[in-house]
Formats: structure tokens, sequence, C-alpha cells
């Protein structure tokens, strides 16, 4: 079959993105072929459809964006608008669907969370039109985060994100989601969590990989504490900064860094400047890195820049201090780079994740002297460590693999 991916941006290591990669992957496996739209794409071009107004940070899109979630008075202006640039949207997926002769599509995230308001309409009146066979994946609903629930659309709200059609199968990525959009829309969908290639190990790490201590100042003796995530509110990275500090004062034999690979998100406020301020008072060692993650390569400068897989195989612990995730990708990838985990557990992780069996040493929301005490007695006991590791990436194998997606999405397919 020809399958069309459909999302605002398909680039770079957001996790939507990311958990496009992988599906496109499982499905040309199986013998498909995948094309995408989307209004940023790092896709082949010649399986791709750019579209402007897709991408959430178009302007015009944006602006209907903020107005949308600026009060509680619908607007017909504002309605009008928004039809407009769905109008103009939905051709171009005629435009896609008849390209490349689509067998079914699968929005990504674009039925889920209203950051493109029109993409949501466009799709939502293109599926009800055609009765095209859509798998729509679901990672962020609106009702899980403050600022959509305050909004002048609550009509779109309840009808595109997301759709319901005769055509439509969802899917979402935590059981969470998948009880909630029953019980709010009287929706039933299909988990699927976040899954990792665990039949193909990572490679060994190059040489490449292992300057990366070397350029960021850090001694071969040192800890390296990974915190490899966005800068935002809900990831708790402050947490991060409570545990390096507690684990520095209770142990002056070496020196423990914090390590931040993100950058600070597309959320908005004021929260990494707090961090930043917050860090310099505790007089942690932390680097704040984003500009240097993303790919190999150099910057204006000639410093060189890392993909986040060489920056794993250099951590000694990774830390996931989120008060909330809509799954937690990031997790995943440290059971699959085998490095120990430190989180906090949130509703997803205490509903999907820790069932699993997972090994990591856990916090609910502060860190108290027995985390501290349980870091620093895995952290000296090379033995368990190489046990945790393997446990937990036998886990990954068993429960977030690419064998059990390909098993549920070759039962929602047409």
């Amino acid at each position: 079959m020809n399958i069309g991916f459909v999302s605002t941006r398909i680039a770079g290591v957001d996790g939507v993105s990311l958990e496009i990669e992988k599906w496109a992957t499982v499905l040309t496996r199986l013998g498909h072929t995948c094309y995408f739209m989307a209004g940023e794409l790092a896709t082949d071009p010649q399986r791709s459809l750019a579209v402007p107004t897709c991408h959430f940070q178009h302007p015009a899109i944006k602006a209907v964006h903020d107005a949308a979630f600026s009060g509680s008075t619908e607007s017909r202006d504002l309605y009008r608008r928004i039809a407009d640039l769905a109008g103009a949207i939905k051709a171009q997926l005629y435009a896609f669907v008849d390209t490349y002769h689509l067998d079914c599509i699968i929005p990504q995230n674009a039925q889920a969370i209203p950051m493109n308001i029109p993409l949501g309409v466009a799709l939502r009146d293109f599926i009800n039109e055609t009765h095209i066979p859509t798998i729509g994946h679901h990672h962020d609903f609106y009702w899980e985060r403050d600022r959509f629930l305050v909004n002048r659309i609550p009509d779109i709200l309840r009808t595109a994100f997301p759709a319901e059609g005769t055509s439509i199968q969802h899917v979402v990525i935590s059981t969470a989601m998948r009880q909630e959009l029953f019980i709010r829309r009287k929706l039933t969908a299909t988990y699927i969590p976040n899954v990792f290639d665990f039949a193909h190990p990572p490679a060994p790490p190059d040489e490449y990989s292992r300057g990366f201590r070397a350029d960021f100042g850090i001694a071969e003796g040192d800890v390296l504490i990974l915190q490899p995530t966005r800068i935002i509110r809900r990831k708790n990275i402050e947490r991060a900064v409570e545990l390096v500090e507690l684990l520095q004062k209770s142990d002056d034999s070496r020196r423990y860094q914090l390590v931040v690979t993100g950058y600070a998100g597309d959320e908005g406020g004021t929260y990494f400047d707090w961090l930043q301020r917050f860090t310099v008072r505790t007089g942690i060692t932390a680097q704040f890195i984003g500009e240097r993650v993303g790919q190999r390569g150099q910057t204006a400068d000639g410093s060189r820049t890392y993909g986040l897989w060489d920056i794993y195989p250099n951590a000694d612990l990774v830390t996931y201090p989120s008060s909330y995730e809509g799954f937690g990708n990031a997790l995943i990838e440290t059971l699959y780079f085998r490095i120990p985990l430190m989180t906090n557990a949130y509703h997803v992780y205490r509903a999907d994740i820790q069932p699993t069996g997972i090994q990591a040493i856990e916090i609910y929301e502060d860190v108290m002297p027995d985390t501290v005490e349980a870091v620093k007695a895995l952290l000296n006991d090379p033995g368990k460590i190489a046990q945790v590791v393997e446990h937990n990436y036998q886990i990954g194998v068993e429960h977030f693999s690419y064998e059990v997606l390909q098993d549920r999405l070759v039962s929602l397919l047409p």
C-alpha cells in the first residue's frame, strides 16, 4: 500500500517526528511505501509534499492559534479565518493523496493537540468527504494542557481534535489516553507505546562520540548525569539539579556534572531563565548544551555538534523527573542505551511502564535523602549497573520494540 503521514513538522528530534520515523521504518519493512506531508520536512523530497501552512509556526496559523486561546468569547471572524485556511490545506490534502495514489493516511498528532487548528479542521473535512482509511496517531490531547482549556473554538475542539468518522481508527500512546478519550468522546482507541529497535542494539561509541566528554570539559572520572529533554516546566529539571547538588555535597571524592541537551521548546514561559538562576544558586556544575545537539557537524565558531545518540553512551545516569509525559520517549531511549535511570513516577509511568518490571530509582515528585543514597549505591556497584541495564533492555525487547509496533499495526491497516 501507499501510506501518507500528515503532521505539522516531520523533522528534528521531537517525539512526534521520531515516532513517525519509526512507524515508517516498520511499515516499509512490511512492504508498504510511505509518503509525507508537513510544514517542515526532513524526509525524501521525492516522497514528500511541503505545505508551509501545515507548520504551527506559520504566521497565519500562529495568529489563529493565539486568537483562539486568548479568551472564551466565540468569534465569527475567527471561525471564518480558520475555514479559509483549512480550505487551502484541504486542497493540498487532495493533491497529496492523488499525487502519490495513497491508500491510507496517518495524521500524526495533528488531530490531537491544536497547535495548528486549520490543519485539524482540514483533516476532519477531508476524511469525511473521502472516507479514506485513516489511522489517527495521537500523542497529546488538548485537554491535557491547561493553556488550551480556555478557548474561543469549543465546537472545533469537540469535532476535530480528534475527528470522528467511519473510516478513522484511533491510536494513543498510553492506556490513560485511551481511557480519557472514551470518557470524553466515547471513541475507542488502540494503545501502542513508544518503541525502539531493540532487536538491533546501538553501535558501540566511535571516535567522534568518544570526544564528547573532552569537548565539554567532563573528565573521565566525573559522573555525567544526563537530562535528555526539552527545557519546559513539566520536565521538572530542577529535580535533576537538586539531585546533583545533594550528590556533590555528600561525596567530595569526585565531580558530578549535569548535562541538559534540550532547548527551551515551544510551550513558552520563563522557565528556562528561572532554571538557570536556580542552577547558579545551587553551585553545581551544569551545562545547557541544546544549541550543540542535533546532528554531527560544527557551529559557526567551529565547535563540534553532536547527535543525541552520541551523548547517551557517555552518561552514567539519566534523570527523567517529569511531572507529566504523554508516554516517555527519552525513558525508552535510556533502556535502549543501557543507562541507569532515575525517574519521577508520573501517571503514565505508573500505568504502562512500571508494571512491565522496569528497574529504576523512582521519586514521587521530590528528591529525598534515600534517593541520593540509592543513586550513590548504584553508581558505586558496576556489577549491579550491568544487571539492571540488561534487565531493562530485555523489558524493552518484550514491551517497547519494533516487533510490538509491527504486530499492532498489522491489525490496523486496511
